[in-house]
C-alpha cells in the first residue's frame, strides 16, 4: 500500500477520466472559436477537407471585398458613396448577407457536432451547447441585420430617388430648389410655403442660401412657357403670390405634358427671378421633417426668440423658450414653420438656421447608426427629382459643406419689398453673394449689392435693423456671410 503514490489516493494528480474529460471540452471549444474567427477552419482540421476550403476561400472573398472597401474609402469617397447607393451592388449584397448568415450558422452546427457533445459530461454538454446556440445567434443576428439595413436603404433609394436624367452644374455650381410644406385633408398635395434656392460649388461644396418670400408679387417666368403665355406681365392676378404658381399650374395640368405641373411651374419662376438654371429640386413635408429630427436624437439650436408650438390654424399648445437647447422633431418643425406672434421674414430666417444645424450636426456615424429609421422617414419626408445616379455626388458635396462657411441673401425687406420687387436688383444682390462665397472680385456688382444690404432706405428702418441685430433677431440670418455666426 505504501508503494502508491498519495496523488492517486487523494492528492495533486487528476484521474485520466477527468483529464480526458477537459481535454475533449477545450478542444470542442477551440472549433467553436476557430468558426467565428475564420469559418471553415474547423472543417479542414478535424471534419470535411473539402466543405472547409470552399468556406476559407469564401471567407478570404469577403476580407478582400472588405479591404477594398476600405481603400476606396480612404481614396475615392465619391467613389464610395458610389458603391453604396448603386442597385446592383445592394441587391448582391442583400442576398450575400442572408447565405453568408446561413452558411455561418451551418458551420458553427458542424463544429458543435465535430466536437463530440454526446461523449461529453453532462454539465460540458450543456456549457458547449448553450455557448455554440448564443453564437450562432448573434452571428447569424448581425448579418441579417445588417441585410435588413441594406434592403432598407435600397428600399428608400429606389422609392425616392427614382428620377433618372441627369443634369450638369451650370457655372461651376448645382442648383437646387427646396420646397417645405405641409399636406394636409383641405389641401391637394403638398403646398410649398418655404421656398430656397441652395446654390453649391461643384468642386467645393461652398453654399449659397437664396431666400425667397412666399407672398412675393408680379413673379415672372421663362419665356415660352405655360405660365408666361398666360401671364406675359407676370403673375399680376388678385392673390397672385409666388407659393400660388404650384396651385395655379396644377389646377390647370392639362396644360402640362409632366407629371408634377406644379413643380415645374415653380421651378421656370424661380430661374426668371434669380437668373440661376435650376438643376433639380427637393420638396420637404415638414410632417416627415419632424421624424427625421426625432430619427437621429434630435437637433441642438441657439433658439433666438420665444417661439409659439401651434397657433396656424390651432391654438397654441407651448413655447420654445430662447437659449441653446436641443429640439425635438416637433419642437424643431414649429422653430421652423411659426409665424405667430412673429412675421414670414423672422421664419424664414429661423428655416436657414435650421438647415445649417443639421448639416452640421448630421455626420455619417450618425446617420449609419439611425438608417432605418431616417428610411422610413424619408418616404414621408422627401420627393426629388435628384437621380440615384447623382446620389453619390451630393452626399460628398454634403461633406464638404460642413467644413465651409455657408452664406445667405434673401428677397425680403427693407432691401427688397415683396410687393413690388425690383427683379434686376435680386439678381445683382445674387450674382453678388455667389461671387463673395467663391471668391471673385465683381466690382460693380457686389458694390452694388453691397449696398443695398448694407443701407436701409429710412432711418426708421436702420433703426429697426440695429435692434435686430442687437438681439440676434432670426431676421439677421437672411442675410449673412456666414450662416453660422448670424444663428
Amino acid at each position: 500500500m505504501s508503494d502508491v503514490p498519495t496523488s492517486v489516493l487523494g492528492g495533486s494528480y487528476d484521474r485520466p477520466a477527468d483529464t480526458s474529460a477537459r481535454i475533449q471540452f477545450r478542444r470542442a471549444l477551440t472549433l467553436m472559436a476557430m468558426t467565428l474567427v475564420m469559418p471553415g477552419s474547423a472543417q479542414l482540421v478535424a471534419g470535411d477537407k473539402r466543405v472547409g476550403r470552399i468556406s476559407l476561400r469564401v471567407w478570404l472573398g469577403f476580407l478582400v471585398a472588405g479591404l477594398v472597401l476600405l481603400v476606396v474609402s480612404l481614396t475615392s469617397r465619391t467613389g464610395l458613396f458610389s458603391l453604396m447607393t448603386n442597385s446592383t451592388l445592394l441587391t448582391l449584397g442583400r442576398w450575400t448577407l442572408i447565405a453568408g448568415a446561413i452558411a455561418w450558422v451551418a458551420l458553427m452546427i458542424d463544429a458543435w457536432r465535430l466536437g463530440r457533445p454526446l461523449e461529453m459530461g453532462r454539465r460540458h454538454r450543456l456549457w458547449m451547447t448553450g455557448l455554440n446556440s448564443a453564437l450562432c445567434f448573434v452571428t447569424a443576428g448581425a448579418m441579417f441585420f445588417a441585410a435588413h439595413m441594406v434592403s432598407t436603404s435600397q428600399s428608400f433609394v429606389g422609392t425616392v430617388f427614382s428620377a433618372s436624367t441627369t443634369s450638369a452644374p451650370e457655372s461651376g455650381r448645382y442648383n437646387v430648389l427646396l420646397l417645405g410644406g405641409d399636406s394636409g385633408p383641405d389641401r391637394s398635395g403638398v403646398r410649398p410655403d418655404s421656398l430656397t434656392v441652395a446654390s453649391i460649388d461643384k468642386d467645393t461644396g461652398r453654399t449659397v442660401l437664396i431666400g425667397l418670400p412666399r407672398n412675393l408679387q408680379d413673379v415672372p417666368f421663362k419665356p415660352g412657357t405655360v405660365m408666361d403665355k398666360e401671364f406675359p406681365n407676370g403673375f399680376d392676378c388678385e392673390g397672385c403670390y409666388l407659393n400660388s404658381v404650384n396651385t395655379w399650374a396644377n389646377d390647370h395640368a392639362d396644360r402640362y405634358g409632366t407629371k408634377s405641373p406644379g413643380i415645374r411651374a415653380t421651378m421656370d419662376a424661380v430661374e426668371e427671378i434669380t437668373g440661376l438654371k435650376l438643376n433639380y429640386y427637393a420638396m420637404v413635408n415638414m410632417k416627415g421633417f419632424a421624424k427625421l429630427v426625432d430619427a437621429v436624437g434630435g437637433v441642438t439650436m441657439n433658439v433666438r426668440e420665444r417661439t409659439a408650438i401651434g397657433g396656424i390654424g390651432s391654438p397654441i399648445r407651448g413655447y420654445i423658450k430662447a437659449g441653446k437647447q436641443k429640439l425635438t422633431g416637433d419642437q424643431a418643425l414649429w422653430y421652423s414653420r411659426s409665424r405667430v406672434q412673429n412675421n414670414d421674414f423672422s421664419r424664414m430666417g429661423r428655416q436657414k438656421c435650421v438647415m445649417n444645424a443639421m448639416m452640421q450636426q448630421l455626420s455619417p456615424k450618425k446617420v449609419l447608426l439611425n438608417v432605418g429609421k431616417i428610411a422610413s422617414s424619408g418616404k414621408e419626408l422627401l420627393s426629388t427629382d435628384i437621380p440615384q445616379k447623382d446620389l453619390d455626388v451630393f452626399m460628398d458635396l454634403a461633406l464638404k459643406a460642413k467644413s465651409q462657411k455657408v452664406s445667405t441673401v434673401s428677397l425680403v425687406p427693407p432691401v427688397i419689398y415683396t410687393g413690388n420687387p425690383d427683379y434686376v436688383k435680386v439678381r445683382d444682390m445674387i450674382d453678388a453673394a455667389i461671387d463673395e462665397a467663391e471668391g471673385t472680385n465683381a466690382a460693380a456688382k457686389s458694390h452694388l449689392a453691397t449696398a443695398a444690404l448694407a443701407m436701409p432706405a429710412t432711418a426708421e428702418q436702420k433703426v429697426e435693423q440695429k435692434a435686430a441685430e442687437q438681439k440676434k433677431d432670426p431676421v439677421q440670418a437672411n442675410q449673412s456671410s456666414d450662416l453660422a455666426s448670424a444663428c
